[in-house]
């Protein structure tokens, strides 16, 4: 792809990086911008600068939050009890999006996965662990994506809390072992959490 502009150019290779898009759809992301007014690309400009210097991480859950504690932990009618623990903030969305969870959640950053080096001290596991441990907590519900991975940090995470009186379950494999739950529709993800099940049974069948 030539171009007449270097500036174009430039624009067309930072708008190609974002994960999905290509270089033809990064030119017509830039060249609408170009047909837009001075002020609408600046406020565009700016929102993406704002968010990238002031988002936050919820210091309880780690979701992105706009303060110190997000919205959902601080909503004092979601079942404080019930922890949802997924992969991403990718998946909070998803679940969020299927209106059928009215717990908490704790975000992982991602599954234990040795080949890839990364292990159970690089994720946010050892926090769930306190929060596990506080007594408050009577469920935990592991919606993870279905994958070896997935199963090993579920395991691994079960083992350091098999001394605590809680309820482990996982959501039901209405998911294709391997898939991804962002892109599960909202009612094969909502089903899949009504239908959860107990952790030992799960690891029972295999």
């Amino acid at each position: 792809m030539e171009f007449s502009s270097i500036l174009l150019e430039k624009a067309v290779q930072e708008f190609s990086k974002l994960p999905g898009i290509g270089k033809k759809t990064a030119l017509r992301m830039v060249l609408h911008l170009l047909k837009q007014d001075e002020q609408a690309v600046n406020q565009f400009g700016e929102a993406i600068m704002q968010m990238k210097q002031h988002i936050r991480f919820c210091e309880k859950c780690f979701n992105v939050s706009d303060q110190a504690i997000c919205s959902i932990c601080l909503n004092t009618s979601r079942k404080q009890t019930q922890i949802c623990v997924v992969e991403t903030i990718k998946d909070v969305i998803a679940i969020e999006n299927t209106q059928q969870f009215s717990g908490v959640y704790h975000v992982l950053g991602g599954v234990i996965s040795p080949l890839d080096g990364i292990g159970p001290d690089q994720l946010n596991i050892e926090s769930l662990i306190k929060r596990a441990s506080d007594g408050n907590v009577e469920e935990l519900i592991f919606a993870l994506n279905p994958t070896i991975q997935g199963d090993t940090t579920i395991y691994f995470i079960q083992k350091k809390l098999q001394h605590i009186p809680i309820q482990f379950t996982t959501i039901a494999r209405g998911i294709a072992f391997g898939g991804e739950l962002e892109y599960a529709d909202e009612m094969t993800l909502a089903r899949s959490l009504t239908n959860r099940l107990p952790v030992e049974n799960y690891v029972s069948r295999k």
